[in-house]
Protein backbone atom coordinates (compact mmCIF):
# COMPACT_ATOMS: atom_id res chain seq x y z
CA UNK A 1 0.00 0.00 0.00
CA UNK A 2 1.19 3.80 -1.14
CA UNK A 3 1.75 5.89 1.68
CA UNK A 4 0.77 9.70 1.27
CA UNK A 5 3.22 11.92 1.82
CA UNK A 6 3.43 15.47 3.97
CA UNK A 7 4.19 18.54 3.08
CA UNK A 8 5.38 21.32 5.30
CA UNK A 9 1.96 22.54 5.92
CA UNK A 10 0.15 19.64 6.78
CA UNK A 11 3.01 18.53 9.29
CA UNK A 12 2.65 22.06 10.90
CA UNK A 13 -0.75 21.65 11.13
CA UNK A 14 -0.60 18.34 12.89
CA UNK A 15 2.41 19.53 15.25
CA UNK A 16 -0.05 22.93 15.91
CA UNK A 17 -3.19 20.22 16.34
CA UNK A 18 -5.14 21.90 13.88
CA UNK A 19 -7.18 19.25 12.03
CA UNK A 20 -7.32 18.62 8.21
CA UNK A 21 -6.85 16.53 5.75
CA UNK A 22 -3.53 16.16 3.49
CA UNK A 23 -4.81 15.81 -0.02
CA UNK A 24 -1.20 14.94 -1.88
CA UNK A 25 0.34 17.25 -3.63
CA UNK A 26 -0.97 18.00 -7.67
CA UNK A 27 0.88 17.33 -11.08
CA UNK A 28 2.97 20.26 -10.23
CA UNK A 29 4.02 19.25 -6.71
CA UNK A 30 1.72 21.69 -5.18
CA UNK A 31 0.43 20.95 -1.26
CA UNK A 32 -3.44 20.38 -1.26
CA UNK A 33 -5.21 20.36 1.94
CA UNK A 34 -8.98 19.87 3.13
CA UNK A 35 -9.70 22.52 5.78
CA UNK A 36 -13.12 22.48 7.98
CA UNK A 37 -14.82 25.66 7.87
CA UNK A 38 -14.51 26.29 10.95
CA UNK A 39 -11.03 26.59 10.77
CA UNK A 40 -10.74 28.72 7.96
CA UNK A 41 -10.25 31.96 9.53
CA UNK A 42 -7.06 30.97 11.76
CA UNK A 43 -5.43 29.17 8.96
CA UNK A 44 -5.37 31.86 6.63
CA UNK A 45 -3.99 34.36 9.91
CA UNK A 46 -1.24 31.59 9.67
CA UNK A 47 -0.46 31.42 5.91
CA UNK A 48 -0.39 35.13 5.61
CA UNK A 49 2.05 35.22 8.45
CA UNK A 50 3.77 32.78 7.15
CA UNK A 51 3.99 34.92 3.56
CA UNK A 52 1.37 33.71 1.49
CA UNK A 53 0.60 37.27 0.49
CA UNK A 54 -1.00 36.15 -2.70
CA UNK A 55 -3.98 34.97 -3.68
CA UNK A 56 -3.46 33.40 -6.82
CA UNK A 57 -7.09 32.40 -7.54
CA UNK A 58 -10.26 31.26 -5.61
CA UNK A 59 -12.60 28.83 -7.36
CA UNK A 60 -15.64 26.81 -7.01
CA UNK A 61 -16.95 23.71 -8.05
CA UNK A 62 -20.16 21.21 -6.59
CA UNK A 63 -18.72 17.94 -5.70
CA UNK A 64 -21.43 15.48 -6.47
CA UNK A 65 -25.44 15.36 -6.08
CA UNK A 66 -26.34 15.60 -2.63
CA UNK A 67 -22.65 15.82 -1.29
CA UNK A 68 -21.05 19.28 -0.47
CA UNK A 69 -19.38 22.08 -1.85
CA UNK A 70 -15.73 23.56 -2.59
CA UNK A 71 -14.01 26.64 -2.33
CA UNK A 72 -10.49 26.48 -3.49
CA UNK A 73 -7.40 28.66 -2.99
CA UNK A 74 -4.45 28.57 -4.66
CA UNK A 75 -1.73 30.79 -2.51
CA UNK A 76 1.36 31.72 -3.56
CA UNK A 77 4.89 32.98 -1.28
CA UNK A 78 5.90 35.75 -2.82
CA UNK A 79 9.56 36.89 -2.79
CA UNK A 80 12.12 38.82 -3.98
CA UNK A 81 14.74 36.61 -5.60
CA UNK A 82 13.02 33.50 -5.68
CA UNK A 83 12.38 31.91 -9.02
CA UNK A 84 10.32 29.34 -7.91
CA UNK A 85 7.81 31.03 -4.91
CA UNK A 86 5.83 28.55 -2.58
CA UNK A 87 2.42 27.52 -3.45
CA UNK A 88 -0.35 25.53 -1.70
CA UNK A 89 -3.65 24.82 -2.33
CA UNK A 90 -6.26 24.81 0.12
CA UNK A 91 -10.09 23.10 -0.23
CA UNK A 92 -12.68 24.32 1.93
CA UNK A 93 -15.82 22.38 2.21
CA UNK A 94 -19.64 22.96 2.77
CA UNK A 95 -22.26 21.78 3.11
CA UNK A 96 -25.29 22.31 -0.16
CA UNK A 97 -27.87 22.82 2.95
CA UNK A 98 -25.73 25.87 4.35
CA UNK A 99 -23.01 26.67 2.05
CA UNK A 100 -21.54 29.42 4.34
CA UNK A 101 -17.67 30.41 4.28
CA UNK A 102 -15.86 32.72 6.13
CA UNK A 103 -14.20 35.50 3.24
CA UNK A 104 -10.61 35.87 2.53
CA UNK A 105 -11.29 39.30 1.63
CA UNK A 106 -9.83 41.24 4.77
CA UNK A 107 -6.96 39.56 4.17
CA UNK A 108 -6.26 39.25 0.33
CA UNK A 109 -8.06 42.03 -1.30
CA UNK A 110 -8.19 39.95 -4.54
CA UNK A 111 -10.77 37.53 -3.63
CA UNK A 112 -13.28 40.65 -3.93
CA UNK A 113 -14.50 39.36 -7.48
CA UNK A 114 -13.63 35.56 -6.87
CA UNK A 115 -15.50 34.82 -4.06
CA UNK A 116 -18.69 36.95 -6.00
CA UNK A 117 -18.31 34.76 -8.73
CA UNK A 118 -18.63 31.59 -6.62
CA UNK A 119 -21.05 33.26 -4.63
CA UNK A 120 -23.07 33.56 -8.45
CA UNK A 121 -22.55 30.67 -9.99
CA UNK A 122 -21.70 27.77 -7.27
CA UNK A 123 -24.27 29.29 -4.55
CA UNK A 124 -21.72 29.48 -1.58
CA UNK A 125 -22.23 32.65 0.58
CA UNK A 126 -19.09 33.71 2.02
CA UNK A 127 -19.34 35.65 5.77
CA UNK A 128 -18.29 38.86 6.12
CA UNK A 129 -17.71 39.72 2.33
CA UNK A 130 -18.09 43.41 2.06
CA UNK A 131 -20.19 43.10 -1.74
CA UNK A 132 -21.66 39.80 -2.12
CA UNK A 133 -23.91 39.97 -4.62
CA UNK A 134 -24.26 38.63 -7.98
CA UNK A 135 -21.55 39.47 -10.60
CA UNK A 136 -22.27 37.58 -13.85
CA UNK A 137 -26.10 36.63 -13.63
CA UNK A 138 -29.07 39.08 -12.74
CA UNK A 139 -30.28 39.78 -9.32
CA UNK A 140 -33.87 38.09 -10.49
CA UNK A 141 -31.93 34.55 -11.02
CA UNK A 142 -33.06 31.83 -9.16
CA UNK A 143 -30.89 29.04 -8.71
Amino acid sequence: MKTMQQGWLSIWLVKHEVVHRSLGFDHRGIETLQIKVGDWDSIVVILYVYGYNYLRSQCAYDIAPGGSLASVYHLTRIQYGIDNPEEVCIKVFAQKDNPRIPSVFWIWRSANFQERESYDMVGISYDNHPCLKRILMPESWIG
